[in-house]
């Protein structure tokens, strides 16, 4: 039996295109599935990231706010222009004055600056004697031994940091180490070339009589941290932290920004009762004449700071790549912080964040962000002997 001839022939040209056009947009949409798939898991793996860089970054900073002032809050030494000098190469924030640049001992030093990062420094003691215990009774004009009005045997020991700084507030005051035990004289001594701070003299002139020694706990953990952002990463210089003393040591990626803001009691004169608490009345990114006594960043200004304000930006690692040379519209304005009241009744001072990273060819839109705020009340400022 002889086979039909339209059987023999197979499939046609035509047959064959359509299945091949039909294979070929099957393959388009699996392809778009998969990638839209991808970018949507990338887009959640980097919000993701931002989310626990984020975290990080604000635990690490409020904490260390939670615990700044502890020694540091006497209002005899609290804000006092500090000369002071690290071996290894640590320095304190700088601070405006009137019109002068001081180096003052307070528990947070912001430097504000406008809509890019801010540098936070947060100060703390490790000594549960870290008020004025002893008192200077010879005159001092250099020399590496103070006379004091009594025996240095309970809460002194050599290594241990000072602050030496006169009653009269707004003095200047100086940080050294006792550089030997005390003993069985009524003085201790300070200097040393194998100590690390002001290893030399202490560089001011003293009055007997008229001038305290207070203890700050042994060097290795007087915690003086200072906080910052750079290209993208959360840094911190530290005190007691093994070599990030003068380089910072990165402790957080696509982080883009840090600001602060003090939160001021701006009552003055006998309505200024600190010892019976601190409240905030008002948040400012710059010190103020919160004491109302005339120069604005004194010493009693910083003693009017009852908390900090906090904020971190943090990007996702991940960004948008747009199409045909469109413009990235992951993110439309900038991240705005501090825009809610907090407490209740204070009014708000928001900021605008500039995100954009120094040195990026790659637009700030095409990233995600996210921002964390925090209020930490500083927990030693109502803490005065």
């Amino acid at each position: 039996m002889r086979l039909s001839s339209n059987r023999s022939r197979g499939f046609s040209v035509v047959e064959l295109l359509v299945s091949v056009a039909i294979g070929l947009l099957a393959l388009v949409f699996a392809t778009r599935l998969i990638t839209g798939s991808e970018q949507s898991k990338q887009s959640a793996l980097g919000s993701s990231d931002s989310m626990q860089n984020g975290m990080l970054a604000m635990f690490s900073i409020s904490n260390d706010a939670q615990q700044a002032g502890f020694g540091l809050n006497d209002p005899i030494i609290i804000g006092c222009n500090t000369r002071f000098s690290d071996r290894e190469g640590y320095e304190l924030a700088g601070a405006t004055r009137g019109a002068a640049t001081v180096h003052p001992l307070a528990p947070a030093v912001i430097e504000s600056n406008g809509s890019a990062p801010d540098v936070i420094s947060l100060y703390a003691g490790s000594s549960p004697t870290g008020t004025g215990t002893l008192r200077l009774v010879t005159d001092y004009f250099g020399g590496t031994r103070l006379n004091v009005d009594r025996l240095p045997s309970y809460g002194f020991a050599m290594g241990d940091v000072v602050v030496v700084a006169p009653e009269k507030r707004g003095g200047d005051c100086a940080l050294a180490q006792l550089s030997a035990q005390p003993g069985a004289a009524a003085s201790v001594t300070v200097g040393g070339t194998s100590f690390r701070f002001n290893s030399g003299e202490l560089g001011l002139n003293f009055k007997g009589g008229k001038t305290r020694i207070f203890n700050l706990g042994p060097a290795k953990t007087l915690s003086l941290h200072t906080w910052s952002v750079a290209n993208g990463f959360l840094r911190l210089r530290s005190t007691d932290m093994a070599g990030s003393s003068a380089t910072p040591a990165t402790v957080a990626d696509n982080i883009v920004s840090i600001k602060a803001q003090y939160g001021f009691d701006t009552r003055t004169g006998s309505a200024f009762e600190n010892r019976k608490g601190l409240g905030i009345m008002r948040w400012s990114t710059q010190m103020i004449n919160a004491d109302g006594e005339g120069e604005t960043g004194d010493a009693g200004d910083y003693e009017h700071v009852s908390a900090l304000r906090i904020a971190v930006v943090a990007r996702s690692k991940t960004r948008e790549r747009p199409v045909n040379g469109a413009a990235c519209s992951t993110t439309v304005n900038k991240p705005v912080v501090f825009a809610s009241k907090e407490p209740e009744g204070v009014t708000p001072v928001p900021m605008t964040v500039d995100v954009a990273v120094a040195g990026e060819t790659v637009d700030w839109r095409c990233y995600s962000y996210r921002v964390f705020e925090t209020v930490v009340p500083l927990r030693n400022a109502g803490w005065n002997p």
